[in-house]
């Protein structure tokens, strides 16, 4: 009976051989990895800058080991000084940089401003198919978007927060492969900066929604590892062309805005907590300002 039970030889060595394949190809794509970092300076630094921003949304969900529940106010300030943060580095550090690229390169106003307005769209779209095409679950609206998947809710929730994520990390590889360094670390700096609330936000929502707190933690702290990759790919990809590096900088700005529409600025709104949002979106927007206008 127990002999029934057992695989076949040849399903075993299938299995080790997959798993083989898998760890050739990881190794090569690390190999490859370390070797764009030391050839390309731009790409090292937005790496390491999105390791930045993955430490701090870590040190901004420890503290939900020892916290008993964050209240509601206090979640929807730090919500809105997130969004303030983005909504600054979209202008500053993304919308402006990509006119100026266009306009040093000899295109008009009007054509510099209409490829970055239809770059900017561009980027809201394609948040909006990711968002509708990949199942996940919003981990606080709470709203199901399964669409018939039936996939664990724990998983639902990182890809949710994974999709908040990617837009940040493309920002900073976008600003990072423009070349402007102090730049770049402005915008690094503001992104880590609102991270830390955020990951605080992300796993206290887990918490209350029944997660256990090193459960919690550690799916925050992963969620930040979504920023030093698409800052990589980011860099990577935008750094060897200045045609595209305008369009990836307006992209980037409007996948950010779609994000602080769709999600950050009703979510800090639907409990009554209006004014203590604005308020912490008005001390992000000056926040970012301040680092984009004095360290850029």
């Amino acid at each position: 009976m127990k002999q029934s039970l057992m695989q076949p030889p040849w399903l075993s060595g299938r299995k080790v051989f997959g798993a083989l394949i898998i760890l050739m190809g990881a190794s090569y794509a690390i190999q490859q990895l370390v070797l764009l970092m030391q050839q390309q300076q731009n790409v090292r630094y937005a790496f390491y800058a999105g390791m930045v921003a993955a430490g701090a949304t870590a040190a901004g969900a420890i503290p939900a080991l020892f916290l008993r529940r964050l209240s509601q106010k206090l979640h929807d300030v730090m919500l809105g000084f997130g969004a303030g943060v983005m909504l600054a580095a979209c202008m500053f550090s993304l919308i402006a940089p990509a006119l100026a690229i266009l306009e040093r390169s000899g295109a008009s106003a009007w054509r510099s401003s209409g490829s970055v307005a239809l770059a900017i769209l561009l980027g809201a779209l394609l948040m909006l198919l990711v968002e509708r095409l990949v199942p996940h679950q919003h981990f606080i609206k709470e709203e199901d978007r399964l669409l018939g998947l039936k996939l664990r809710r724990s998983w639902l929730f990182v890809f949710a927060i994974i999709l908040h994520n990617i837009p940040e990390g493309l920002a900073i590889g976008a600003t990072y492969a423009s070349g402007d360094i102090a730049a770049a670390n402005a915008l690094a700096t503001g992104i880590a900066m609102q991270d830390i609330p955020e990951g605080l936000v992300v796993a206290m929502a887990l918490l209350a929604v029944g997660y256990s707190r090193a459960l919690a933690v550690s799916m925050a702290v992963l969620s930040g590892l979504t920023e030093p990759i698409m800052a990589l790919i980011g860099a990577a990809v935008l750094g060897d062309s200045s045609l595209l590096l305008p369009w990836g900088l307006a992209l980037a700005a409007g996948a950010m805005l779609f994000v602080i529409s769709h999600e950050m600025i009703p979510e800090s709104h639907r409990q009554g907590h209006e004014l203590p949002a604005t308020s912490g979106l008005m001390l992000g927007f000056v926040l970012m300002m301040l680092l984009d206008t004095a360290l850029g």
